[in-house]
């Protein structure tokens, strides 16, 4: 398993930018898919997107084109880019790994390792 460190979270306006980082620990960070995920108060833990461990992107659809997974395998880190926020991206993120996963990306079941997240809040 990873660690992982989320951060970059904040207060943005609707309609800002803010780049969230997932820093991991180990070696074999490059074997591993890694998702994001948010839980907003009185909701459940929703899938945000995942980039693989060769490179494949899937996002949720209401975050397709204002969201970019991407990752530095050299630095251990994954990002989530996300723009044009809207108020209903409140939430805390969270990132996770799963060890050359490659179905069921959505699912949370299908990551074995998580971060504490991180705490994006969207004004109107």
């Amino acid at each position: 398993q990873v660690q992982l460190v989320e951060s970059g979270g904040g207060l943005v306006q609707a309609g800002g930018s803010l780049n969230l980082s997932c820093a991991a620990s180990g070696r074999t960070f490059s074997e591993y898919t890694l998702g994001w995920f948010r839980l907003a108060p009185g909701k459940e833990r929703d899938f945000v997107g995942t980039i693989t461990w060769n490179l494949y992107t899937y996002y949720k659809e209401s975050v397709k084109g204002r969201f970019t997974i991407s990752r530095d395998n050299a630095q251990n880190t994954v990002y989530l880019q996300m723009n044009s926020l809207k108020p209903e991206d409140t939430a805390v993120y969270y990132c996770a790994a799963g060890s050359r996963a490659w179905s069921s990306l959505h699912l949370p079941a299908t990551y074995n390792s998580w971060g504490r997240g991180t705490q994006v809040t969207v004004s109107s």
